[in-house]
């Protein structure tokens, strides 16, 4: 392929900003058509970024053979869907995350990919950051030595301004989102610790309701213990007072201990002989390093950043966090 066309399901919030440019900004690289349900919003999305054709109707933009690839960035219970209805048409895909809303639709998905060998890649876009390639590099060159324990702590109010604030919150409806803020957010934290310690030989975890405010489980507690011994604890607490809120991921090893946030931008680390704090600029577009990735492996020029398999795995986790109240 000499260009990846692109076409959105979804343009909503997260496209706005985060992904939806940098689909014209990356070489080999164009957005040709977006789709929005609410008709005005997708013509003036298109509009105002530019955008060749819209659509009201996913079958329509599904039929434009100008594209041959597809962004699904809706609400993950109709990811699925729209992944295979792709995959069906002959297009590559990239969806966002989680990459569905639980497990079993994740297999399914997965089934879907190799029936018709198109290529599938999932939105763990921190992968590609300079921020966390830094925390890997950290991690591999054993600058505190061998990694013990990871502790992840995210404990935010209950309307986190870490989520977009939108007027039908679909973040909190299981029927939409999987579960609640939690789904939306971990899959960042978890990919990470998959990308930066590799296969988990078992896990485990639970979850509740605290508040009751939203339908949405808002306490999630959880263990993986990786096949090179690495552990990993997490707490995720989405009722604590706005004084309380946190985002924190600490790396404890033999010499050291490196800290992050998650959504933050700075990287500490501590040894017996060096002590460092360094803050990283995130791209304006913080998904274009990982869909400058995802053309090259669209175009047959490199390998997938995050396949659906390695989400499997990730929803594998998610579930048994959240399935065992």
């Amino acid at each position: 392929m000499s260009t990846i066309n692109w076409g959105i399901i979804g343009c909503g919030d997260v496209t706005e900003k985060k992904s939806g440019p940098a689909f014209k900004k990356v070489p080999g690289s164009d957005l040709v058509a977006v789709m929005r349900r609410d008709a005005d919003k997708a013509a003036d999305y298109a509009k105002r970024h530019n955008v060749a054709k819209w659509y009201s109707d996913a079958a329509e933009l599904l039929g434009n053979t100008d594209l041959n690839a597809i962004y699904i960035a809706t609400p993950p219970s109709s990811h699925l869907d729209y992944a295979v209805q792709a995959l069906n048409k002959g297009f590559n895909v990239y969806v966002e995350k989680p990459v569905t809303r639980n497990s079993a639709e994740a297999r399914a998905m997965a089934e879907a990919v190799n029936a018709n060998g198109q290529k599938l890649t999932v939105a763990h876009y921190r992968r590609a950051l300079p921020m966390f390639l830094k925390v890997k590099e950290l991690i591999d060159t054993k600058k505190i030595g061998d990694i013990r324990t990871v502790q992840i702590r995210m404990w935010q109010s209950r309307k986190p301004k870490l989520v977009a604030d939108v007027a039908s919150n679909w973040r909190v409806q299981p029927e939409l989102s999987g579960g609640g803020y939690f789904h939306d957010l971990a899959p960042h934290q978890l990919d990470l610790m998959l990308y930066y310690f590799g296969e988990p030989e078992k896990y485990h975890g639970f979850s509740l309701n605290q508040s009751g405010l939203t339908p949405a489980d808002d306490h999630v507690c959880g263990q993986i213990l990786f096949k090179n011994k690495v552990v990993v604890n997490g707490s995720w607490c989405f009722n604590v007072a706005e004084s309380e809120t946190t985002d924190t991921c600490e790396i404890i090893g033999t010499e050291g201990k490196i800290t992050f946030p998650f959504f933050g931008n700075y990287i500490s680390w501590k040894t017996e002989t060096e002590e460092e704090t360094i803050t990283i600029t995130h791209p304006e577009h913080i998904q274009q390093p990982f869909i400058s990735k995802i053309v090259t492996y669209f175009s047959g020029e490199g390998p997938n950043p995050c396949t659906i398999d390695e989400a499997v795995v990730l929803m594998d986790i998610i579930d048994a966090f959240t399935l065992n109240k």
